[in-house]
């Protein structure tokens, strides 16, 4: 019983208590980039989930055998792997989005939160755990991700997923776009007005 509720809080527990993005603050640098939209915002999140939860897994299975000199080494190829066959299918499947997302994907090598997952848990941890602190993780940063670029389009541009959603009539008795929630500022400040809710839904959080 011990181990399930073990699980359960490493899987849950990065959802809103432990979220990489928000009380972390960690992986910043994507929030900003690829938030303008939330179709690449969706397929960003993704994709970090499926590296995130797949090297976690790899290098729990290894962990036994990498030297301890070499370890970010190791786990950096790792995730560049993964990560070269992400980019790869996208490519192939969904390349105008891949388009959008440009470098990023790429960059999900250097993410803060794949790296300090791997060395913090999957390092000590068996496949299983590991496995669900990658998607538990992976899904934290990807709730912020769509979240963020949920305001930023509908209020930026008036549309979600591509689609319009503020009526003609709207524009036509004299509504207009805010043109700054499409820059890259307007991103941080809704992840500052996210922390806010966060920490004062959460008094675990609260400093004294």
């Amino acid at each position: 019983m011990a181990e399930k509720i073990g699980n359960s809080s490493v899987f849950f527990n990065p959802f809103s208590k432990n979220n990489p993005v928000v009380v972390q603050v960690l992986g910043i640098c994507s929030v900003l980039a690829v938030t303008a939209k939330l179709e690449p915002a969706i397929v960003m999140g993704i994709s970090v989930i499926a590296v995130l939860a797949f090297s976690n897994v790899i290098i729990s299975l290894i962990r036994n055998t990498i030297p301890t000199n070499i370890r970010i080494i190791v786990q950096l190829v790792v995730v560049a792997g993964l990560v070269i066959i992400v980019d790869q299918l996208l490519k192939a499947y969904t390349y105008d989005v891949s388009k959008q997302l440009s470098v990023f994907i790429g960059l999900i090598i250097t993410n803060c939160i794949l790296m300090g997952r791997l060395e913090a848990f999957a390092m000590a941890n068996k496949p299983w755990p590991s496995f669900l602190d990658g998607i538990g993780n992976g899904i934290g940063y990807t709730l912020i991700l769509v979240i963020v670029a949920f305001f930023r389009e509908l209020l930026g541009s008036g549309t979600l997923l591509g689609y319009q959603v503020v009526p003609q009539s709207f524009y036509e008795a004299g509504y207009v776009n805010n043109g700054l929630m499409i820059l890259p500022p307007m991103a941080l400040i809704v992840v500052a007005c996210i922390i806010w809710v966060q920490r004062a839904c959460n008094k675990e959080l609260q400093e004294d």
